[in-house]
């Protein structure tokens, strides 16, 4: 298996935390783990940079992380949080000075292409808009040598997507796991899966659920990730079960 490295962007909600307007205490919090930017990540593997998601902070999360250069976007979904920073794809395509593939389902590039059609033309001399290549996966593909390895999810009514890379699987926004897709993550080693919030939500996992689709799964490390302000950092990891951690922003993990 090829060295691998994830890098956390952001573990939060559609609202972030803190959460405008609100002075809960963790969103008043001094813990820097308890400040949560929308969910992203970037994986480095093979000598290639992937990113997962654009969501809104996409830029401020890519100059915290240091990350000036991706080869492509895996895209989970449409909704705003996991989107809608997509335009901040200019500066990656000005610097590779090149078009970028981004990979996802037809629900999501059909609503990329209705949305964002300005992003999918050709560049202009100046590079003013992003130049994206959409990529319709319905299986398992090959980017250079990487073999990517998308994972059918459920989202309440949505079909959304997570992501398998070696031994590695980023489970984002999620209500259930299809029994054909559970077999995609037979011995995943890190695990990165959704948990809201405590009490029950209709399109996501809350703990007790994450909890339990952790110990199906089985992976070696689980890292919580997608989760609101009314989850503590401290307070949640103390009841997490063995293998079983909180994320938060700029979590850096590596599988060699």
């Amino acid at each position: 298996m090829k060295p691998l490295e994830v890098i956390v962007l952001g573990c939060g909600s559609s609202s972030g935390t803190p959460a405008i307007g609100c002075r809960c205490a963790v969103c008043t919090s001094g813990d820097r783990r308890n400040r949560r930017s929308r969910t992203s990540a970037v994986v480095k593997v093979g000598g290639q940079t992937f990113l997962i998601d654009t969501g809104p902070d996409l830029r401020s999360q890519a100059l915290d992380n240091a990350v000036a250069s991706i080869d492509a976007v895996l895209y989970t979904h449409p909704h705003a949080d996991h989107l809608n920073g997509i335009d901040d794809l200019r500066a990656f395509c000005y610097q590779r000075q090149g078009p970028l593939p981004l990979y996802g389902n037809s629900f999501t590039l059909d609503n990329i292409r209705a949305r964002f059609g300005y992003a999918l033309l050709p560049p202009s001399p100046v590079w003013d808009k992003p130049v994206l290549e959409p990529r319709q996966v319905d299986g398992e593909l090959m980017h250079g040598d990487v073999r990517l390895v998308p994972v059918p999810l459920l989202h309440g009514a949505w079909p959304c997507l997570g992501w398998r890379i070696g031994d590695m699987a980023w489970l984002t926004d999620l209500s259930e796991i299809p029994p054909s897709s559970l077999s995609l993550l037979q011995g995943v080693k890190l695990l990165f899966l959704d948990c809201l919030r405590s009490k029950p939500y209709p399109s996501h996992l809350d703990v007790d659920k994450s909890f339990a689709w952790a110990r199906r799964i089985g992976a070696e490390r689980t890292v919580l990730i997608h989760m609101t302000h009314e989850l503590e950092f401290s307070a949640l990891q103390a009841v997490c079960p063995p293998g079983v951690e909180v994320g938060y922003d700029g979590m850096r993990l590596s599988l060699d």
